[in-house]
């Protein structure tokens, strides 16, 4: 037996890893009446458009004794789907002004008001007879999704520690997926997508904001809200005491007064300021490039070509509901899978992977269309394509954006750089949806050569420019980014101005007469 040296104390272990009990029951209830419902009302209406459809015309017929034609239709329909990303633009432009005047976690609660109004309006909307009120609420639903998409994020990547900042932070689209998945189950014919069944449906959305509401009071406000924005070190110290579950916090405090430090030097940033600063054009790059892949290469037409695939595979159409599902448990998987890996591989790979797996099932996916009419058998290679390329979006391009906006703006820029990327994601997510109906009609299966090319562009920029940020505080991602655009931080400066020492005064010239 060896003998300890007298005096030594034994050393300490770490606590840093431990995922304490307040800090994951304040992500679900966080993420469950956040995210959950942006991706409830994602997808609840695309199973069962057919019986929405019917609810419309029968209540057209009612008041002027004739069913309405096929334009009419198609343009409440299309108004019916598009509201929900327009309201999402508008609610990520509130963003900025809530989340400062009222805090992340109380930002978070106002906007519950926001899903149980439209929840209630949509649930009576079939004993009102107003097909008018489900539209209404599903703009209202949009400002809900928009605000909850970029204050979720928020919320999560400045409650959680370093070393749990992506697992954590890759929950908002767990939750998104997990609210997908439940409303294809829920929107099947023999459950709820049926003429009796979907006020229910409709009405569920505001079933995870009531539950948030009677959770969420009971967690702490972000501690860097309390300490950066707001000043008081007290409810910080609170807050990380009961986030971490130790005492020994001295760490991250100095890590947030660094912070606070560096957003006195800057000051409060608009957006027009952050789009003219030079020390964050990368960062403000990077965001807008990962928000608008995220959305341009190609989920949106994955799931739109998912029914033709199928059934040229020859799945019936009454079956092909099932097989949405089954893509669903893909997504919810890949999903899982992604937040469990982002602390071991990191973002770039994941990122990287994902758009590789993405490109490759497009150019397959582009052959398999044009040949399947002379080569049956491809049909269902196109199947396997379609959940390959679910797969790959759900490890990278879906859910690890969400974490690293938030690791590369620091507190004073991170208000205005959230209302830029959601702005982006809702706008190419509207242009995707209004588009690629046009585009799929006039070059047919060559559109996804263009999604293709999408995420290998997108691919070399991640590549070339976006820094891995596994397991740094947000001052030192700061200072990568610093370097990158060529730019000194305040304290580098300060730290110049000091060693260079008083000036010297030069000595006086001669003159000559």
């Amino acid at each position: 037996m060896e003998n300890k040296e007298a005096g030594t104390p034994p050393p300490i272990p770490s606590r840093e890893g431990r995922l304490q009990p307040t800090l994951l029951l304040a992500t679900l209830s966080a993420a469950f009446g956040s995210a959950f419902q942006y991706g409830y009302n994602i997808s609840v209406v695309n199973t069962p458009h057919k019986v929405f459809k019917s609810f419309y015309n029968e209540t057209y017929f009612e008041r002027h004794a004739t069913f309405m034609d096929g334009k009419l239709m198609l343009l409440l329909w299309s108004c019916t789907v598009s509201m929900f990303p327009l309201g999402g633009l508008l609610g990520s432009l509130l963003v900025g002004l809530l989340v400062d005047s009222c805090g992340r976690k109380g930002t978070l609660l106002i906007n519950n008001i926001f899903a149980i109004i439209p929840a209630i309006l949509m649930g009576v909307s079939k004993v009102a007879k107003a097909f008018e009120l489900i539209i209404f609420s599903r703009v209202v639903l949009g400002v809900c999704a928009g605000i909850s998409y970029s204050t979720l994020p928020m919320y999560l990547g400045e409650l959680a520690p370093k070393n749990l900042r992506g697992m954590v932070g890759t929950m908002t689209e767990v939750f998104v997926i997990a609210g997908v998945f439940l409303a294809q189950i829920f929107s099947l014919q023999a459950i709820l997508g049926n003429p009796a069944g979907w006020p229910v449906l409709l009405a569920l959305t505001g079933v995870p904001a009531l539950l948030q509401l009677l959770t969420l009071p009971f967690f702490p406000e972000s501690p860097r809200y309390s300490l950066i924005q707001k000043g008081d070190e007290a409810t910080a110290r609170q807050a990380l005491r009961r986030l971490r579950g130790h005492t020994d916090m001295e760490a991250e405090l100095e890590d947030m007064r660094a912070e606070a430090r560096a957003e006195h030097a800057e000051g409060h940033l608009s957006v027009l300021h952050l789009c003219a600063l030079r020390s964050l054009r990368w960062q403000l790059l990077s965001v807008i490039v990962l928000m608008a892949g995220q959305q341009l290469s190609g989920i949106n037409a994955i799931n739109y070509y998912a029914d033709t695939i199928y059934a040229s595979a020859g799945v019936e159409a009454a079956h092909s509901q099932y097989v949405t599902v089954g893509s669903g448990v893909v997504n919810i998987v890949m999903t899982i899978t992604s937040a469990v890996l982002v602390e071991r591989l990191g973002r770039r790979h994941l990122l990287l992977a994902g758009y590789g797996i993405c490109g490759s099932a497009c150019l397959v996916l582009t052959v398999v269309l044009l040949f399947q009419n002379r080569v049956p058998e491809l049909s269902y290679l196109g199947i396997i394509c379609v959940f390959a390329y679910i797969a790959g979006h759900s490890i990278g391009p879906s859910p690890v954006p969400s974490v690293v906006r938030t690791e590369i703006f620091l507190q004073s820029s991170r208000r205005a750089a959230f209302m830029v990327d959601g702005a982006v994601h809702w706008l190419t997510n509207f242009i995707v949806g209004f588009l690629f109906p046009s585009i799929q009609e006039a070059i047919g299966a060559y559109s996804f050569i263009i999604f293709a090319g999408i995420c290998l562009l997108t691919a070399i920029y991640i590549y070339v420019v976006i820094p891995e940020t596994k397991g740094k505080t947000f001052v030192e991602i700061n200072r990568i980014f610093a370097k990158r655009n060529r730019v000194k931080l305040p304290e580098e400066k300060k730290e110049e101005t000091v060693d260079a020492g008083p000036p010297t005064p030069s000595p006086a010239k001669e003159t000559s007469f």
